[in-house]
């Protein structure tokens, strides 16, 4: 049996995860330097969502022609790091949005492509997953402090370095990721098209779409916020690692709160969680306690939520349908929720302000409870007793969400 790559998959997650630390709290701060306006940033910020709505299914489907994911995995790395590498050069607004694209296309290309591969090298130990998963959240934590440090004391054209830093290390990991005997799904072939069609999965999948669009300014224009009330770079560093933090623990302790509680309840405290985590943000800012537990808040409107949507979709995609499962939700949510709330946030940040935005956010949030409430239903999610979870996947999108 071919041995575990397990320190060239486990670097594999920590420099794209690191890439995550140092890109997404940072280079919105980078482009408001520049003198672009929240519309523009938020525009060009988007292109990581808008390219996550169809690009995964392109790189997926070739994949499946080729039979070789790792070519695509390592294409992905090289083409990633010369399309950020215009940003060295490219200041006008056209010239940077095709960059992004560019960028956000083949990046996007890679993670769904690495996680089959990492599940195929485990095998006959996928407990393992989490311990190799783990680094990307280290990645994430690392870059995000250490970014935020280095920041305070360069000027933040420095950053540009420290993205294609983190872009090489990926392209040197995924030319030493070894490939992996392909092992598909084994179940039966249920038409995604009736699964679509049910209530539950209609409404778990606006609830998604909601949810993903009431963390569009957050991820877009958070730093920016704090920024703009006399946080350090350090102190946003170490607040998007608090959050981060949060996320983990909940991660970890998942499978005793869904015996305890069961889905729905989850899911349900996870947008109640949002509403008053957005709110908070919007008008609390001056306070840095408040702001501490809305970072911590993320341990429920990232983890918990996407642990048990993820939880949700595996139970109701089964056999061969689980792979589009995620995929769809992955799409709807990260891609077409992502996309919406980055856009109109650009939008609400200049024409109302930061408190009326992040308030928006929270109604994004109160949609998404209500799609849970109204149309999901205790049935639907939970086991009898809630003595068998379903299997929990929180980890292969975690640290910060924008995966």
């Amino acid at each position: 049996m071919q041995a575990l790559p397990y320190w060239r998959l486990s670097g594999y997650y920590f420099f794209y995860f690191a890439f995550i630390g140092a890109f997404s709290p940072y280079f919105g701060l980078y482009l408001q330097s520049l003198s672009f306006s929240a519309w523009d940033i938020g525009l060009l910020m988007s292109q990581m969502q808008l390219m996550r709505l169809f690009a995964p299914y392109l790189w997926g489907a070739l994949a499946d022609r080729m039979g070789q994911r790792v070519g695509i995995v390592r294409l992905a790395g090289v083409v990633s790091l010369i399309g950020f590498a215009s940003f060295f050069v490219v200041r006008s607004f056209e010239a940077m949005l095709l960059a992004m694209a560019l960028l956000a296309f083949f990046w996007s290309a890679a993670l769904p492509l690495v996680e089959t591969l990492t599940f195929d090298h485990l095998r006959e130990q996928p407990a393992r997953y989490s311990r190799i998963r783990l680094w990307g959240s280290i990645g994430f934590i690392v870059a995000v402090m250490g970014t935020g440090a280095l920041l305070d004391q360069l000027p933040l054209s420095a950053l540009l370095w420290v993205i294609a830093a983190t872009l090489a290390g990926i392209m040197i990991y995924a030319l030493a990721v070894p490939e992996a005997p392909s092992h598909g799904a084994t179940g039966a072939q249920v038409p995604v098209g009736e699964i679509l069609r049910q209530r539950r999965v209609k409404a778990l999948f606006a609830a998604c779409l909601a949810m993903s669009a009431a963390h569009g300014a957050f991820y877009v224009f958070y730093s920016i916020h704090l920024a703009d009330h006399h946080y350090s770079k350090f102190a946003v560093g170490c607040l998007w690692s608090l959050g981060v933090l949060a996320e983990i623990v909940v991660f970890f302790f998942m499978v005793g709160l869904l015996r305890r509680f069961g889905l729905r309840t989850i899911l349900l405290a996870s947008f109640a969680a949002a509403i008053a985590r957005f709110l908070v943000i919007g008008w609390g800012v001056e306070s840095v306690p408040l702001i501490v537990v809305a970072q911590l808040l993320h341990g429920l409107t990232f983890g918990a939520y996407h642990a048990t949507a993820i939880a949700a979709v595996n139970r109701w995609f089964p056999g061969r349908c689980q792979a589009r499962g995620q995929a769809l939700y992955s799409s709807l949510s990260f891609g077409a929720g992502g996309l919406l709330g980055s856009l109109l946030s650009g939008w609400t940040w200049d024409a109302w302000g930061a408190g009326p935005t992040y308030t928006m956010s929270s109604a994004f949030a109160l949609f998404g409870l209500l799609f849970v409430a109204v149309g999901v239903k205790s049935g639907d999610l939970d086991d009898p007793g809630g003595s068998h979870p379903a299997p929990i996947a929180g980890f292969a999108h975690g640290s910060g969400g924008k995966e």
